[in-house]
């Protein structure tokens, strides 16, 4: 009988739930540590799940008296890079919460460490496992729109969540923006090479700070990417995960960030015509090699990755390209001027 995984979660707030639902539904995993700040979160966590962890404070220490498999990093990102390269350091696979690091010299850094001691360390990136974006994909990779020459994304909300968001300096570009700029990354199957951002906090703000932000990218073949969101902006909301629009040689996709997918491609340009014709394009189906389910997807190539299966696409060197996005903006805000992303 092939014994269960054992695992250290580290950091028992709100989002260690959902990890841990996903995680009980996939099963094979043995919760045998939690380390919080605060043991009572722990302890009302540990119960909340039915599952009777060691507790404690240290991650050191737990690491030490458990060896466990793989740690779970669920903790503000200040202490990421803490974490990570600990529980790398004691043998342990890494999944991360986003953002991988607060610099790119700390995710250059995880990434060397991962690779030197042979682990894995994944990010929950869970937006790209979402059905409608590897739809998208797929129709952008079978040349429907010709070449992606834009991807265009709006993103207005206003959450009250308390907490740290709401004093975290950046907050929209390093804690929300990341997801599209991944989703960005993975539908435009390129890299980001410049940035310019303004970042500001509108009157009205329940934010200390930089609650609204304009971002563009251009990537390596040519493409740009334009980003307009507010955590700050009540009424007429959009979804978490924008409204897009992504524009090609020869047509165009529009995606609500729901279910509402559509593309048109251009027909042939005839003498004295303005706008040429247009044709309804099919969104292809999903493809049953297509990863799916949100953080149920990520979580599960993670345990299959650590079990013997492929690397998952989110691992940290591959992550740290959707970071260097959101680094790469904030620089560029700081600064007021375009700057180049280097990896």
């Amino acid at each position: 009988m092939t014994s269960n995984t054992q695992a250290v979660l580290v950091g028992a707030g709100a989002m260690s739930k959902k990890w841990l639902d996903c995680i009980k539904t996939i099963g094979g995993v043995d919760i045998v540590g939690i380390v919080d700040l605060n043991p009572a979160n722990a302890e009302a966590r540990a119960a909340e799940q039915g599952i009777s962890p060691n507790i404690g404070t240290d991650l050191k220490s737990m690491l030490a008296k458990h060896n466990p498999d793989i740690v779970l990093d669920v903790a503000i990102p200040a202490v990421r890079h803490d974490i990570v390269s600990t529980a790398l350091s004691a043998g342990a696979h890494v999944l991360s919460e986003k953002p991988m690091a607060e610099t790119l010299d700390q995710a250059r850094d995880l990434v060397a460490r991962a690779k030197a001691a042979g682990k894995l360390h994944v990010v929950i990136q869970n937006r790209r496992y979402l059905a409608q974006l590897r739809r998208i994909r797929r129709l952008i990779a079978s040349g429907g729109i010709g070449e992606v020459t834009g991807i265009h994304c709006d993103f207005f909300l206003d959450p009250h969540f308390g907490g740290f968001r709401e004093a975290m300096p950046h907050v929209l570009l390093l804690d929300m923006a990341v997801h599209t700029f991944d989703a960005a990354r993975f539908l435009a199957d390129d890299a980001a090479i410049s940035a310019y951002a303004e970042e500001w906090n509108p009157k009205g703000s329940w934010y200390e700070r930089d609650s609204s932000a304009f971002a563009s990218f251009r990537f390596s073949r040519g493409a740009v990417m334009t980003y307009r969101g507010s955590w700050c902006a009540p009424g007429l909301r959009t979804s978490w995960e924008s409204a897009w629009r992504i524009t090609g040689t020869e047509g165009s996709i529009s995606w609500d960030g729901g279910d509402d997918i559509r593309a048109e491609r251009s027909k042939p340009h005839h003498a004295g015509q303005l706008l040429p014709d247009t044709e309804v394009l099919d969104i292809p189906p999903l493809n049953p090699a297509d990863r799916i389910g949100g953080h149920m997807g990520v979580i599960s190539d993670f345990l299959a990755s650590v079990n013997g299966g492929p690397v998952p696409e989110t691992v940290s060197s591959e992550n740290i390209k959707s970071l260097a996005m959101v680094l790469g903006a904030i620089d560029a805000s700081e600064q007021a001027r375009r700057v180049e992303i280097v990896i």
